[in-house]
C-alpha cells in the first residue's frame, strides 16, 4: 500500500544521522572522527582515507599513517585546519592524534552538536512525510478512503523514524556523558 520509496528515503535520512553522529567524538578514538577531512595532495584536495592507513592502535589515540611520507606535514596541516580540538604530532612516520579526557562544558558541547543532528534529521523526515503526503493527494486514482487509510500509513512510518531518532540521540547523549 504505501510507497517503499518513502520508507527508503527515510531510512537513509537515518543512516545520514548515524554518520554525522559518529563524527562527534566521546573521549575514544575513531577513525571516523577524520572523515571529511581533505588534504591539499600536490595541489588537489584529497580524502585523508585515500591517503593513509587509519588505526588506533589504543583507546584515545590515532594513528594516521601516510602512504607517501612526503605527504606527512600537507596531513599535519589539514588536521589543525579542520579543527577537531586535537593537537596532531608527527613522528617522521605517520601523524598521532591523542585523544584528551572530556572536560564537562565540552561533553555538553557535542550532547548539543547531537540534538543539532537529531533535529536535522526530523526535520528531513518531516519534509519526506510532507512530500508523500501531497502525492497521495494529488493521486486522483485513490478513492477518499484509501486516501485516509494511506496517510494514516504515512504517519505511522513518520512516528516509528521519529522514536527511531529519539532513540539513537539518547544513546549518544548516554555515551557522551559516560565518564
Amino acid at each position: 500500500m504505501i510507497d517503499t520509496e518513502i520508507e527508503f528515503k527515510m531510512m537513509s535520512a537515518l543512516e545520514t544521522m548515524d554518520s554525522r553522529l559518529t563524527t562527534i567524538r566521546a573521549g575514544r578514538a575513531n577513525p571516523a572522527m577524520v572523515n571529511g577531512i581533505n588534504v591539499d595532495y600536490y595541489g588537489t584536495p584529497t580524502s585523508l582515507q585515500s591517503l593513509a592507513n587509519i588505526t588506533v592502535p589504543e583507546a584515545k589515540t590515532l594513528m594516521i599513517k601516510p602512504f607517501d611520507k612526503s605527504c606527512l606535514k600537507d596531513i599535519v596541516k589539514a588536521i589543525q585546519e579542520a579543527n577537531l580540538g586535537i593537537n596532531p604530532t608527527d613522528n617522521g612516520e605517520a601523524v598521532i592524534l591523542t585523544i584528551p579526557q572530556l572536560t564537562e562544558d565540552r561533553r555538553r558541547d557535542y550532547v548539543k552538536q547531537a540534538k543539532q543532528i537529531a533535529e536535522d534529521t526530523k526535520v528531513t523526515l518531516r519534509k519526506i512525510r510532507q512530500e508523500a503526503n501531497e502525492d497521495i493527494k494529488k493521486d486522483e486514482s485513490v478513492t477518499e478512503d484509501e486516501e485516509k487509510v494511506m496517510l494514516d500509513e504515512v504517519q505511522k512510518l513518520i512516528t516509528e523514524y521519529n522514536k527511531k531518532v529519539e532513540d539513537k540521540l539518547k544513546e549518544k547523549e548516554d555515551e557522551l556523558m559516560a565518564f
